[in-house]
């Protein structure tokens, strides 16, 4: 087995399930391999493992002792009783056939069961993740006083998600030289979907709140150390370890709460609202499609929320 196939494993806790051990190394092999080789960005490689061990689990409560043994109507029937939502269908649903088309490209079974099988059309014309209404962006960020470095480094965070409308992922791993001066500018380098890097611009307001928390917290004399590390044990001081997405979640959590905020919101609720704010002010769409890295611009109009305005005025209009 590869090295990178074991250690991603390991990593991340991967098993193999009994149906594919049975098959024999070659399968055991073909299985890690499919996690490392063709799925390049974390959270959908971890995502598939449980969609594809969730249904071959189901296979084996179901007497299948054998991989080769399961047919198109085996997994039509899985996608039939399915619990989970029309997305979560359609993406379990993907891993499966993905997964099966790995394993006849490689040899170990002789036909794809999942390739014919159809789910349920599926599609929405607006994201599911809350955006904030227009002044509590700015609440949030007025309210944290930045007294200490860790108010300075919660400020920035989210000033960062705030100010280029990008994934948590991508900004929990920026380190101090990703921020820096093309000439008159200061840029930002993002690490974006797929492991794409991306420059860009920094909000003259993004800007002061960074400068400042470089101030106060001397991280600038560590370039390659995280930008928003955690704090050292129950200490206020920074250490060198970088937030994580459940940090920076958890973060975002408190100060809605000390700022009086109430909602379901996340991180990801400042790209909703960053990205519709900009289309509210004139934007275009293939500007918003460009700030968000999004390959199609089918996928910006989801985070678009202009709509919901328009609805909740037409509905007001019904009256008794």
């Amino acid at each position: 087995m590869p090295n990178r196939a074991l250690t991603l494993a390991r990593a991340e806790s991967f098993q193999v399930p009994a149906l594919v051990a049975d098959v024999g190394p070659e399968a055991t092999k073909r299985f890690f391999e499919f996690f490392t080789v063709p799925i390049r960005n974390k959270n959908t490689r971890i995502a598939y493992y449980h969609a594809i061990g969730q249904f071959l689990a189901w296979c084996e409560r179901g007497g299948f002792r054998h991989l080769e043994d399961i047919e198109p109507i085996t997994v039509a029937a899985y996608i039939e009783q399915h619990p989970g939502s029309a997305p979560t269908i359609k993406q379990h649903m993907a891993a499966i056939r993905m997964f099966f088309s790995y394993l006849t490209e490689k040899g170990v079974l002789a036909m794809n069961p999942a390739r014919e099988v159809k789910t349920q059309r599926f599609s929405r014309k607006e994201g599911k993740t809350p955006a904030f209404a227009r002044d509590e962006v700015r609440q949030v960020l007025d309210s944290i006083k930045a007294y200490s470095v860790v108010d300075h480094r919660d400020k920035a965070l989210l000033a960062a998600l705030a100010y280029t409308c990008s994934r948590i992922g991508a900004v929990v791993s920026l380190r101090v030289e990703d921020y820096f001066q093309n000439g008159k500018r200061s840029v930002i380098r993002l690490r974006t979907k797929g492991g794409k890097e991306k420059e860009f611009p920094v909000h003259h307001l993004l800007e002061d709140i960074l400068d400042a928390y470089l101030d106060s917290s001397g991280l600038r004399a560590n370039p390659a150390g995280p930008l928003f590390p955690t704090t050292r044990g129950n200490s206020r001081e920074l250490g060198n370890r970088p937030m994580s997405r459940i940090d920076a979640a958890r973060m975002l959590k408190r100060r809605l709460a000390q700022a009086g905020i109430v909602g379901t919101y996340s991180p990801h609720s400042f790209r909703a609202s960053g990205l519709t704010r900009f289309l509210e002010e004139g934007g275009t769409l293939e500007g918003a499609q460009n700030i968000a890295d999004h390959a199609d611009s089918r996928t910006t109009k989801l985070y678009d929320r202009r709509q919901q305005v328009v609805l909740r005025e037409d509905v007001e209009r019904i009256r008794y």
